[in-house]
């Protein structure tokens, strides 16, 4: 049987290892947009995001099935809240160029 407090720990875990995977995805596009050479800048990120992820994922969460649910549950929890917060940021510089524009 596995404690509650492992699985709290596992939990965390995959929300940062969540944290660092869509944070790092939504640099990348931020940066990789405006590079000159934005295939590189893409390829290599994805590399190093799976890695640190898959790694992260092997050796925190490997050794149980219920703390690897956890972290996935996690990781999920960390994709819904990026997603709201991009969209938060996207909105508001939307607005904020708007605004910029009125006569």
């Amino acid at each position: 049987m596995i404690d509650p407090l492992s699985l709290t720990f596992a939990m965390l875990a995959g929300t940062m290892l969540g944290a660092i995977f869509f944070g790092g995805l939504w640099w990348t596009v931020r940066k990789g947009v405006s590079s000159g050479h934005p295939a590189l800048w893409f390829s290599v990120s994805m590399l190093l995001r799976t890695c640190i992820v898959v790694l992260g994922f092997h050796f925190i969460l490997g050794d149980n099935w219920q703390r690897l649910l956890a972290g996935l549950f996690g990781f999920i929890i960390a994709r819904i809240a990026m997603t709201r917060l991009t969209r938060a940021v996207r909105q508001q510089n939307q607005l904020a160029q708007e605004a910029g524009h009125a006569p």
